[in-house]
């Protein structure tokens, strides 16, 4: 909390004003019992109609300087929690943007949801009750009490007994609401875990007719959610009703013994009001200040689960005084990389050269290590050991966005953003004009479809572009890819998901997208590499063979194998000519 309470200092002006007004309306409050005595046994009880009018008038003008003083401590108190969630929550994104691949596997997507909306929100909560009762509890309690000892000095063991009555039951309450609420946030990601992946798993629910299934997920999780909280909120409502027992039983004992102290003529009956007054202060600033431990008991499990990834240190990240050598010939070296992957061997002893210009498709079976050779390049992940050299520079002493921006990738599942399709293609060169967006969209052969919408450039695309077909989406990719210029290229099982009229489409494109350029292909389809400078194939994290496609297809070994399982024994003299 300490960490995160700094996010108000930028704001210190409306934390001073909070509780100096919160003091404010405190003071009147205090006065409103003492001034109300007076008027019952100075102005009622002598019958003095003019002095009933001045202390009555005195009490609305100070109840008003109150109100003032309540609102203004509203105003700041609210401006002061919603701009330390604003940027709180703005650290928090942009740490994440920050953090690896490696770092970022730890967390889960709902996890990440939870943290950015739903902890944020109880860490404002928090605030916004702190900068009023952390103030008003404590001087009530204080005020009240030191203005009703003073006033009726032989209640005071009453007064004293309620109050260790109270917080007895609040310490009680405090250590057994603690650990559940931590709890209670595991419950709210595992729910946020479930309706993320319905929403975006909604085809292949469908799909699998898995309705029911996901429907007894939500509700389980549901249930085991609102059990928590039940569990949590349970020790609040059981010992609510003790603490306004306590109260009205304090109360019932001063009316009680004040009763008999006026009828003995030792007190009058507006110092009782009075009295009863203070002790329903004393007892109500008591249970504020139960509820705002209360409220700090269930945001101190939010802060740790933030402030874990405020304090989470990106294992990729920029080194102290980094290259930033534009990257133009694009020559990527391979020196003996090993990688393993939460302890599991991935990689072992990967070592090859790509000419600039060149192009290097990776073969192998599924969970061989292709798409991580991919993910290494452009530093996703860091190696065991080995080292990787880009234009006969190691990439970690790389400046991360030099070599980032001077790779594009088009994936097998291509991304896209809310917004227009015009930003899409411009996201990898956003000062790119409109007629170079054009340009791209003609050579990735996609520019006469966006001309068929309605908006054209335009057309805002839902999310991840699911009001496109998987072959528009790839096409969209490429242009992107272009309009981003890479010294080089990364293309993984960028055609395996659409039909063959479209596969041509694609492969046309990327050909000239190729051209001039180092590219790295990750293809099932052999019939797609046929033509590449290297293939490397990749077996068990190693690579067993490389060659061009006439070389390995000579060698007979695993990539003859893997080509003839795809086209038949009556092709491999032909392709081997």
């Amino acid at each position: 909390m300490k960490k995160l309470l700094s996010y108000l200092r930028p704001y210190w002006k409306a934390v001073l004003l909070a509780p100096l007004l919160m003091v404010v309306e405190v003071v009147c409050d205090l006065s409103q019992p003492a001034l109300l005595a007076r008027i019952v046994d100075h102005g009622i009880a002598r019958g003095d109609t003019s002095f009933v009018f001045r202390t009555g008038m005195l009490m609305v003008a100070i109840a008003l300087a109150g109100a003032v003083g309540g609102i203004g401590c509203t105003v700041f108190a609210s401006s002061a929690s919603q701009n330390f969630g604003r940027d709180l929550r703005r650290d928090l994104f942009r740490k994440i943007l920050t953090l690896s691949c490696a770092d970022l596997d730890r967390f889960s997507c709902g996890t990440l949801l939870t943290r950015l909306t739903n902890d944020v929100t109880q860490l404002q909560n928090v605030v916004l009750a702190a900068l009023r009762i952390v103030v008003r509890a404590p001087l009530l309690f204080l005020g009240g009490t030191v203005m009703a000892v003073v006033m009726a000095p032989h209640f005071a063991p009453f007064i004293f007994t309620a109050i260790a009555l109270e917080v007895a039951v609040f310490s009680i309450l405090f250590k057994k609401g603690v650990p559940l609420f931590a709890r209670v946030q595991e419950k709210i990601d595992r729910l946020n875990t479930i309706i993320r992946e319905n929403l975006a798993g909604i085809r292949v629910i469908r799909a699998f007719t898995q309705e029911a299934r996901e429907k007894e997920r939500f509700f389980r999780a549901s249930r085991d959610l609102t059990k928590a909280t039940v569990q949590a909120f349970l020790p609040m409502v059981t010992f609510l009703p003790l603490v306004l027992l306590i109260m009205n039983l304090s109360i019932v004992a001063v009316l009680w013994v004040g009763g008999q102290s006026v009828i003995a003529g030792r007190m009058e009956v507006g110092s009782i009001m009075a009295l009863t007054n203070y002790v329903f202060q004393i007892l109500f600033s008591l249970m504020m200040i139960g509820h705002i431990l209360t409220s700090v008991s269930r945001a101190s499990a939010s802060g740790k689960r933030v402030v874990a990834i405020l304090e989470q240190e990106a294992t990729i990240r920029n080194p102290l005084v980094p290259d930033t050598t534009p990257i133009t010939r694009g020559e990527v070296v391979f020196r003996d990389v090993s990688f393993s992957y939460h302890g599991e061997p991935v990689l072992s002893g990967i070592s090859f050269t790509a000419h600039p210009g060149e192009t290097v498709a990776i073969v192998g079976t599924t969970g061989a290590g292709k798409s991580t050779l991919l993910f290494l390049i452009m530093r996703f992940y860091d190696p065991l050991s080995g080292e990787i050299l880009i234009d006969g520079i190691d990439i970690r002493t790389k400046d991360l966005k030099v070599l980032r921006s001077a790779i594009s990738a088009v994936f097998q599942e291509p991304l896209l953003f809310s917004g227009t399709i015009e930003d899409n293609i411009r996201l990898g060169n956003e000062g790119a004009s409109f007629e170079e967006v054009v340009e791209v969209a003609k050579i990735a052969q996609i520019h006469d479809f966006i001309l068929s919408l309605p908006e054209g450039y335009d057309t805002v695309l839902s999310d991840g572009g699911e009001n496109l077909s998987q072959g528009q989406r790839q096409l969209l990719a490429i242009a992107r890819a272009f309009l981003a210029n890479p010294a080089i290229l990364v293309l993984d099982e960028a055609t395996s998901n659409v039909d063959t009229h479209t596969e041509r489409l694609i492969q046309d494109a990327m050909l000239r997208l190729m051209r001039g350029r180092t590219t790295f292909i990750i293809a099932h389809r052999l019939s797609t590499i046929r033509n590449a400078d290297l293939i490397l194939v990749v077996r068990d994290g190693e690579i067993v063979e490389r060659g061009t496609h006439r070389e390995l297809l000579e060698k007979k070994g695993c990539y003859s194998s893997l080509y003839l399982s795809q086209f038949g024994e009556d092709t491999a003299p032909v392709a081997a000519e």
